[in-house]
């Protein structure tokens, strides 16, 4: 070892780690610890070291404790969930990696690697408390509160063809009682699709949760959405989950490309027999769900990178609903902006009109990466500083300023576009063409397009092309 990589100094770089890092001998003593994991335990190291590991961990015993497990099978545990009590009474939830120390065949102890997920843990299972006390209010009220679906079918804007064509078949969707996948660009309005098609069903009367999947940490979203069983885990309470708290309703899972792949597996079960069983549970549990699921990306291409099942996916898009971009219905751009103007009108007490036609221009010329949110933001900034009657060019974002988005020859052909566009409208009239040639015979014309049926189909619904 080289005088500056030395024990002292290992040490000390490891005091400068996030994760909780702790050693045992082969006896189970404390041989190492780091400030991190010192903290976690809220003991002090001279406390800690030398001594039994259950002697730290009262509540822990041989068969919970994942380091004497370790050590006694010699083989690794990762990302396992744990909660103890410290001796000091002290309830913390790990996640913890336990990986053996060999050397020549003999376990001569135990590394374990700890992230504290206390406070998110409890941050979670009081978003699902809260969720059952909201909608059983609602229920004892009779009456539409925060936390349940809010948004009807007549509270998206827009009379553009591609939203037309949306809300019609989302519209028929709501009717039926299968899974329906979702999917479009961050900030085109999703959540909103969803809940009018909740609110248009016969579930409407019954509970809408919803579960961003990318938004809990991977290790808690199965106890999230299943529930746990008392003893499944040490520390483990009787828990429902939200399917059990969807019963006969609607779970909205978003972002489900998030979702592990381990877990997918266990939600297709689930979908595929009508009832859950929680985790550590041998029981288990009939429900009524409903799910529709989201995302942002594009479903095919998340499936060919293996992020999702395909087998989930065959089952989840059963109705598909592709939520346009805000730049294919520039026609929309209009009715949005008077609609937020009115909005923010009445919520900072303005007095706005509408905007130049000079700002009405760049705003059909710019190409609205964020979507209808970046249109709602951008709106809202402006009427939180202007004083003006009309929105004017001075009041744009600096970016809206810059020449590559207001400089456009207004009386000639838009020369914007860019490849990717281009191909798009090229290849959604070549489908309308062919579509047309054969007489909508989506067989024949898969047949022409040289490409699988199911590929045509997905294109279909990705053009509204019927």
């Amino acid at each position: 070892m080289s005088k500056i990589v030395t024990k002292n100094n290992m040490e000390k770089a490891l005091d400068y780690v996030g994760e909780g890092i702790q050693i045992i001998d082969q006896e189970g003593k404390i041989a190492y610890c780091n400030l991190a994991a010192a903290k976690l335990d809220n003991v002090s190291r001279d406390e800690a070291i030398g001594k039994y590991i259950l002697d730290i961990y009262p509540s822990l015993t041989e068969e919970t404790s994942t380091l004497i497990k370790v050590i006694k099978t010699g083989e690794p545990i990762y990302n396992f969930q744990q909660t103890f009590v410290n001796y000091r009474g002290y309830k913390i939830t790990t996640i913890n990696s336990s990986i053996p120390i060999v050397e020549k065949g003999r376990v001569l102890g135990a590394i374990e690697i700890s992230r504290d997920i206390t406070q998110v843990k409890a941050l979670s299972e009081k978003v699902v408390d809260l969720q059952k006390q909201l909608y059983d209010e609602e229920i004892k009220e009779k009456s539409r509160k925060k936390g349940t679906a809010k948004y009807t079918f007549g509270d998206i804007i827009g009379e553009s063809e591609g939203i037309k064509q949306l809300k019609r078949r989302a519209l028929k969707a709501a009717e039926s009682l299968s899974s329906i996948m979702v999917h479009g660009s961050t900030g085109t309005g999703k959540e909103l699709i969803v809940q009018s098609i909740h609110n248009a069903s016969k579930r409407r009367l019954k509970p809408f949760i919803t579960q961003n999947c990318a938004a809990i940490p991977a290790s808690l979203l199965e106890s999230i959405l299943f529930g746990t069983s008392k003893g499944s885990f040490t520390g483990a309470d009787n828990r429902p989950g939200l399917f059990e708290l969807a019963n006969g309703g609607t779970l909205f899972l978003d972002e489900i490309n998030s979702m592990p792949i381990e877990l997918q597996t266990k939600l297709l079960r689930v979908l595929e027999e009508e009832s859950i069983r929680r985790v550590g549970d041998i029981k288990t549990h009939e429900v009524d769900v409903r799910i529709i699921a989201a995302m942002n990306t594009d479903p095919l291409a998340t499936v060919e990178k293996g992020h999702l099942r395909s087998d989930l996916f065959y089952r989840l898009n059963v109705v598909s609903l592709r939520v346009p971009d805000l730049k294919e219905r520039k026609e929309d751009i209009e009715l949005l902006v008077g609609f937020f103007i009115d909005k923010f009108n009445k919520k900072l007490s303005k007095k706005v009109l509408g905007t130049t036609p000079k700002v009405m221009e760049i705003f059909q010329q710019y190409h609205w990466p964020g979507n209808i949110r970046e249109l709602e933001n951008i709106i809202e900034g402006i009427m939180n500083i202007s004083e003006d009657r009309f929105i004017g060019e001075e009041d744009l974002p600096y970016y809206f300023k810059e020449s590559r988005f207001n400089n456009f020859p207004s009386d000639k052909k838009d020369i914007s576009i860019s490849l990717k566009e281009k191909l798009r409208e090229t290849e959604m009239q070549l489908i309308k063409d062919v579509i047309q040639q054969t007489n909508g015979n989506v067989t024949n014309a898969a047949k022409l397009l040289q490409i699988p049926r199911q590929t045509l189909q997905y294109k279909m619904n990705k053009y509204s092309i019927n």
